[in-house]
């Protein structure tokens, strides 16, 4: 065999065999790619994504679109081919699995816990409104979660309202984890609750609760690496009643980010005009009860995903806005917003077509 094409066909199997390891060998990363976007002034899946009864509601037209980043599942594992590809592709981001799935969590886990910040961004965007608007919300701390093989499991339930903790009312969440650290390990802890079915009752029948509990609990000594500090092993949060009903109706989805383009389409609801003055505006954000918007992760997937289906602009947290500035599609406005004030202003800058002193991302932030 003549040696040019001795070499040729060593190459040419050379090849081969690269491209089978590429496709056969696994590599420790993962994908995100642009996301469904839903209007949340609209309908989905044949239902209004807000349902509001109890309360006088108004028209609206335009869009205020939440945005969604695709990630791949926790057991799938790229190939080396998919990994180039992903890296080489516009519209996508290869990441380490480790980002997206921290400390071996499992698909279940990982579901679990974006279908508890989804809630939680769903009740916090409500909140955030209303307030906005001048409308009274009752609020109370709660148990979140209890951890398994904690002191606190089979004494505390998740819905309990924390009343007290050693006789000191308890105001805002953190200040369980506060009155429970002033302990040692090993000494017993007071609460005072409602418990979660009372809870449940009361708010039905539209009545405070009639019956609580103290309950004792000895503390156990915290697991983190430092400093030692006595724990319960649960989790507080807040829960809050509404003056009239607010449903968010939305399948499929996950995560705290929504929050903002929640509270501003009830927002849009409960008040005469239309925020956006006919405009596609999208937007992502964490938002809390005070309406303070926060970071949220994929950036360039949602801003990617909000203009291939028409959005002209785009709210963006201001945490975000360099990332999101460094590779903006063509035609989409980056509006930089800390707070749904914020969220608002621009708004209304933009029905009133006035748009050249929006507060625009750059890639400085």
């Amino acid at each position: 065999m003549p040696r040019r094409t001795a070499t040729m066909l060593a190459s040419t199997l050379m090849l081969i065999a690269l491209l089978c390891a590429g496709v056969l060998i696994p590599v420790p990363y993962a994908e995100m790619s642009p996301g469904p976007t839903v209007n949340t002034l609209g309908d989905h899946d044949g239902e209004p994504v807000l349902r509001i009864a109890g309360r006088k509601t108004y028209p609206t037209d335009g869009h205020l679109n939440m945005t969604t980043v695709r990630v791949t599942s926790a057991d799938y594992r790229m190939n080396l081919v998919e990994a180039v590809y992903g890296w080489l592709a516009h519209d996508n981001k290869v990441v380490s699995h480790d980002t997206l799935y921290p400390d071996g969590k499992t698909e279940e886990e990982s579901t679990q816990e974006n279908a508890e910040e989804f809630s939680q961004s769903q009740e916090s965007a409500k909140v955030a409104a209303l307030k906005e608007l001048g409308v009274k919300v009752s609020s109370w701390v709660i148990v979140s979660t209890v951890v398994k093989d904690s002191p606190a499991e089979g004494r505390l339930h998740a819905g309990d309202v924390i009343k007290a903790v050693d006789g000191t009312a308890v105001k805002a969440p953190g200040d369980v984890a506060e009155l429970v650290t002033k302990h040692k390990p090993g000494e017993d802890v007071v609460f005072t609750i409602v418990p979660a079915k009372e809870q449940a009752a009361a708010e039905k029948e539209r009545r405070d609760p009639v019956r609580t509990e103290k309950v004792t609990i000895t503390t156990a000594t915290s697991d983190d690496a430092g400093e030692k500090r006595a724990i319960v092993g649960i989790s507080a949060g807040t829960d809050h009643t509404f003056p009239f009903s607010i449903d968010i109706k939305l399948a499929d989805v996950g995560g705290p980010s929504a929050g903002l383009m929640f509270a501003l389409g009830i927002y849009d609801k409960l008040t005469p005009g239309s925020l956006t003055g006919g405009s596609f505006v999208a937007g992502t954000g964490t938002i809390d009860d005070d309406g303070t918007v926060g970071p949220i992760g994929g950036i360039e997937m949602k801003t990617v995903g909000a203009r291939s289906k028409g959005a002209e602009y785009f709210l963006t947290p201001a945490d975000n806005c360099a990332a999101a500035a460094t590779d903006t599609p063509d035609g989409l406005t980056l509006v930089k917003v800390d707070t749904i004030d914020d969220a608002l202003a621009a708004l209304k800058d933009i029905r009133a077509g006035d748009t050249a002193d929006l507060p625009k991302c750059s890639a400085k932030g």
